[in-house]
């Protein structure tokens, strides 16, 4: 059997104890549980502030401690070991911002290919870009949750012109549809559509944009209501503010803030249209959470949202930062629902997006590498 370690070097601030980490950061089992469907035997490693090893669900979690602070991960002697005791087939990855690391494991590994995979990574300022291309001179292949993700780092030269280039969504979602008048009546949420909004205040979510796409969609859409989930980000008084200017707005606008995980998945379910005016997301959990429940999206015209919505074969997209566009695109959607709707998408999120078909995708993306000759 194909096996698999996926590693993540990335710190823990709070320095919490492994299975702390193992509850507050869902996505380290999720693709880990992906990956083992397809079926692969797979192990995680992970950079902790304590060694401790813990299986469940048949996946063995080791958490190991670098040397020292100043010491990469994958130098620590104790990684090293392991890594020579599991002798997996392909080693996954998960962020690029490691290069130290990266360049200590291809070493350490130089015959087992090495998948790097995106999590809203950028190019790193020039001056940092040596470095970066030695290490990521050892790799075999990255993964990005659309193709044209990976062109800022091909122009960087970051990214070799062999290398290929796979492309997965960051993760999957456990949420799904529901009967919706009941999950009206325990949300509270109506609207004819109502319009769902989760994300953060800040300017790449632009909420602005969003709001006033909303606003030019009113006359035509006289019965829509728009609800707003949200944590932290500096535009909330510009956003009230623009709300407080408009009658329209004011009587069909609610403001939820922050809501516990559990009610977005009621809201979704309750809701007929999820909008979105990202201008840049490394995948959008929020999105694959609303295909998860057979929400229709309008999202921005983003690689990103593209490659979740199968290049819009569902939902609605319109090019960021033009509320003309955003109005016309409510109004298309509104038009598209019907009592197939949810049943539809839930069929595409079934087919493209479930934690089974994520695992198919890593597991196409390992067996390619493997069937490809290491270059030396």
């Amino acid at each position: 059997m194909l096996h698999v370690a996926q590693i993540g070097f990335f710190q823990d601030r709070l320095h919490r104890p492994a299975r702390q980490l193992l509850a507050a950061w869902p996505s380290l089992t999720d693709i880990a549980r992906a990956a083992s469907l397809a079926p692969a035997r797979v192990t995680v490693i992970q950079a902790a502030s304590a060694h401790e090893s813990i299986t469940t669900d048949g996946i063995d979690y080791h958490f190991i401690a670098p040397a020292s602070a100043a010491e990469p991960l994958a130098r620590s002697p104790l990684f090293g070991a392991l890594l020579s005791r599991l002798a997996p087939h392909v080693l996954h990855v998960h962020g690029f911002g490691f290069p130290e690391e990266l360049g200590a494991l291809a070493r350490l590994a130089p015959r087992t290919p090495i998948l790097v995979q995106d999590h809203a990574d950028r190019p790193p300022r020039l001056w940092h870009r040596p470095a970066w291309r030695r290490a990521l001179g050892g790799i075999a292949g990255v993964a990005f949750c659309a193709r044209e993700q990976a062109e800022p780092f091909r122009h960087a030269r970051l990214i070799g012109a062999s290398v290929p280039v796979f492309e997965v969504p960051e993760s999957s979602s456990r949420f799904a549809p529901g009967e919706a008048a009941a999950a009206r009546a325990a949300t509270g949420l109506d609207g004819a559509p109502a319009l769902l909004w989760v994300g953060r205040l800040d300017a790449n979510k632009d909420p602005l944009v969003m709001l006033e796409g909303v606003r030019r969609a009113l006359p035509a859409l006289p019965g829509l209501r728009l609800w707003c989930c949200f944590g932290t980000g500096d535009l909330r008084r510009e956003l009230e503010a623009a709300i407080g200017r408009d009658a329209g707005l004011r009587e069909r606008v609610h403001l939820l803030g922050a809501v516990p995980h559990a009610r977005v998945e009621q809201l979704m379910r309750a809701a007929d249209l999820y909008v979105s005016a990202s201008h840049r997301e490394g995948s959008g959990y929020a999105l694959i959470e609303a295909l998860a429940c057979g929400l229709a999206p309008v999202v921005t015209d983003i690689p990103s949202f593209r490659a979740l919505t199968g290049r819009g074969a569902v939902g609605r997209l319109w090019p960021a930062g033009e509320p003309a566009a955003l109005a016309a695109a409510l109004l298309a959607a509104a038009r598209d629902l019907g009592p197939d709707t949810r049943g539809r998408i839930r069929s595409y999120f079934e087919g493209a997006l479930s934690f089974a078909a994520v695992g198919r995708r890593l597991d196409a993306a390992y067996r390619a590498l493997l069937a490809r000759p290491l270059v030396p």
